[in-house]
């Protein structure tokens, strides 16, 4: 099916573009570079809302911490302007390029409205706790701005961190503005070699309730990984289970925390470090789930992305990997879990669900194929309560449902 593409040049044009889909009932596709089109249940529209001429970053203040940029500005533009300045997004967005294998790393607006953060959202949070303010335009086809461009902004509601993570569904963001963090001076990872997945957890959920400020937690058991996944190859990850704990910090208070944590772990078996590069390219490789690359031996499996309680994360995971056949990778101490299962037409749903209910967990189906996608819910089934508050959350902000329609609810049987 060919698709209208509207490619709006400033805000004036989305809110334009959303004023012509209300008045003629068409919903709108919106998108950035499209690299995360793939996400969600499949829509049923007419038009696409191209937003990658909104490209501009508006403003970058290194001393104050805090960037400003349009919501098609390439991630990869922004994520080099302020390594330039040796600083980072604090939450570690991830690229979902590698998982689903598209060419681009797409654009901030994107990166907001999935709100994947990667592995210090243990120490830092997501990308809702460093959103400060955004422009949009609603489903009524107005612009309003939320929240501001400082941190210590808490005039009114604070509407915008309910832009993140919503995919899409309740405004078209044009521009926002985001805190920014420093980089680390060091960092050093303790890797620890050949547990199993409970013996895992409970190494890593030991140094997450320790007092050395431990920024990540992650664990990957004994996998097939290929050569596009050297960073892990490269410390031994693969043939061997391996997990990883990382500090970050001062050069002095790393290697002080360093060895106090390594002694206090001792119990779970010798320890290895990695540091600077290394260590970074190990993380990187986890914060975009590398082992299940969509080019690696693992990218015909459907992928879920698992949140559930730490203290359950490893049994959970080993009955994943005993009755389903699954390949994992934890997270977040195990409170978040990476998992690839065989083909199936409803990518184990049902299955999954039924087992995450008594935990109080939940799974969103990160990559699959059409079919699959159109046949299950992407998104985990909110309880009756929950799922009418939301409705009356996107029906304050898009009342014709003109915005994303259907991509985060099945419509469909």
């Amino acid at each position: 099916m060919i698709l209208d593409t509207l490619k709006v040049r400033d805000a004036k044009d989305v809110e334009a573009a959303v004023r012509d889909a209300i008045a003629s009932e068409q919903p709108l596709e919106v998108i950035g570079h499209g690299s995360k089109r793939q996400i969600g249940q499949p829509m049923a529209t007419n038009a696409v809302l191209d937003l990658s001429a909104l490209n501009r970053i508006s403003s970058y203040e290194p001393n104050e911490l805090i960037i400003t940029v349009q919501a098609g500005a390439p991630m990869s533009d922004v994520m080099s302007l302020i390594d330039s300045k040796n600083q980072a997004f604090g939450f570690e967005p991830v690229d979902t390029s590698v998982l689903l294998g598209t060419s681009l790393s797409g654009t901030v607006g994107g990166m907001l409205g999935a709100g994947l953060a990667g592995p210090r959202r243990i120490k830092s949070g997501g990308a809702r706790d460093h959103l400060l303010g955004a422009t949009a335009v609603s489903g009524f086809g107005d612009t309003f701005v939320t929240g501001g461009k400082v941190v210590k902004n808490v005039t009114g509601y604070d509407l915008c961190k309910l832009l993140a993570g919503s995919w899409g569904t309740l405004s078209v963001v044009t521009e926002m503005t985001f805190k920014v963090v420093p980089k680390a001076e060091s960092e050093t990872t303790i890797v620890l070699r050949g547990l199993d997945d409970q013996a895992a957890c409970r190494a890593m959920n030991r140094a997450l309730g320790s007092s050395f400020d431990v920024s990540a937690a992650a664990h990957v058991p004994a996998i097939s990984l290929d050569a596009a996944c050297e960073e892990l190859l490269r410390i031994g990850a693969g043939p061997q289970a391996v997990t990883l704990i990382r500090l970050e910090g001062f050069p002095a208070s790393v290697a002080d925390r360093t060895k106090s944590l390594t002694s206090l772990l001792a119990d779970f078996g010798a320890a290895d470090t990695l540091a600077g590069e290394e260590s970074i390219a190990a993380w990187a490789a986890i914060r975009d789930v590398k082992p299940f690359a969509a080019k690696g031996p693992f990218g015909d499996r459907p992928v879920w992305r698992i949140v559930c309680p730490p203290a359950d994360g490893g049994a959970f995971g080993e009955a994943l990997e005993r009755h389903a056949g699954a390949e994992i990778v934890y997270d977040w101490g195990g409170g978040l879990i990476w998992a690839a299962l065989p083909p199936a037409a409803d990518a184990h749903a049902a299955w999954l669900r039924q087992r995450l209910q008594p935990i109080g967990g939940h799974a969103t189906l990160i990559r699959a194929t059409d079919e699959v996608r159109a046949a299950v819910e992407v998104f985990h089934p909110l309880a009756p309560g929950v799922a009418a508050l939301n409705l009356r959350v996107k029906k304050s902000f898009d009342p014709r449902d003109i915005l994303n329609r259907g991509r985060m609810v099945r419509t469909h049987a």
